[in-house]
């Protein structure tokens, strides 16, 4: 003991059964998950619904006791015959509202074939993430957010969470690299940098060749079959390739971008290399 500590001593008491060592067991996960056994089958969608309304309650009290929320949930009803039938759902951000989560379940069991009818109904949140109570004073922001929330998650159950994708600032002064996409679900939104820069197009294409036009910027030219008259014109603004990165359609050297409104209404985001002379557009204001 005097080498090595009481510790030390105490540790081989313990391993040789001398001395009790107590353990505390973890705590097994919480299960956010209900049942519902039905006394006669049901086949109605509007019984499925209310058997549905039963489990979302008890399972979204279990959430909020936990401080947590679901993102994904699944509804398996058990048919007389002993197949069963299955709806799942994902949320765009972890939810635990009972009314929003049926909403999102309604689509869902319209499409349940209940065969000779359903005498069970079970409901689990297979995925959750922690959701802490809201602030009072961020009412109106979780408002918001929750219903930007909702849109998401209609959209996502719709067509598919993976389709469902918002753009994210990058830096880059190239337009074709200054944003990137995510997808909505499982990303924030990040504010754009204010630059002190003209404005930037809605819509943003590959380069479509003018041709050589005469002109700084050229009075008249032809862009997708139609014939265009330049009414007004702002620029040049001059971007030049970002020489770390070999992107062939920065080949042709620096561009001299103009913000051009036509007579005929469109307003496109033109460009000029000065190098090997040529005219593009590539995008479209509103």
């Amino acid at each position: 003991a005097r080498r090595f500590g009481i510790e030390t001593m105490r540790r081989l008491d313990q391993a040789l059964g001398a001395e009790p060592e107590p353990i505390a067991p973890a705590r097994p996960p919480a299960s956010f998950a209900a049942r519902l056994s039905l006394p006669e089958p049901i086949g109605l969608t509007k019984d499925v619904t209310a058997g549905l309304e039963r489990l979302l309650e008890q399972v979204c009290r279990k959430l909020e006791t936990e401080e947590m929320g679901a993102r994904t949930l699944r509804l398996t009803a058990r048919r007389v015959d002993g197949a069963d039938q299955t709806a799942e759902i994902s949320l765009a951000r972890p939810g635990r509202d009972p009314m929003r989560l049926r909403e999102l379940f309604t689509p869902k069991i319209n499409e349940m074939d209940a065969g000779w009818g359903i005498d069970a109904l079970h409901l689990a949140a297979t995925a959750t993430e922690p959701l802490k109570p809201a602030q009072l004073t961020q009412a109106h922001r979780e408002t918001e957010a929750a219903k930007l929330a909702d849109l998401l998650s209609r959209l996502g159950n719709r067509v598919g969470f993976e389709n469902v994708t918002r753009f994210l600032p990058a830096e880059s002064h190239i337009p074709e690299r200054a944003f990137t996409t995510a997808a909505a679900a499982h990303s924030d939104p990040e504010p754009w940098p204010e630059r002190n820069r003209p404005p930037r197009p809605i819509v943003l294409f590959r380069p479509e060749p003018l041709g050589d036009l005469s002109g700084n910027p050229p009075t008249a030219f032809r862009w997708r079959g139609q014939d265009y008259t330049t009414r007004q014109a702002h620029g040049p603004e001059r971007l030049a390739p970002e020489w770390w990165w070999d992107d062939p359609d920065w080949r042709s050297g620096p561009r001299d971008y103009w913000r051009v409104e036509t007579v005929e209404g469109a307003r496109l985001w033109l460009f000029h290399t000065p190098v090997h002379p040529a005219w593009y557009a590539q995008g479209t204001f509103a």
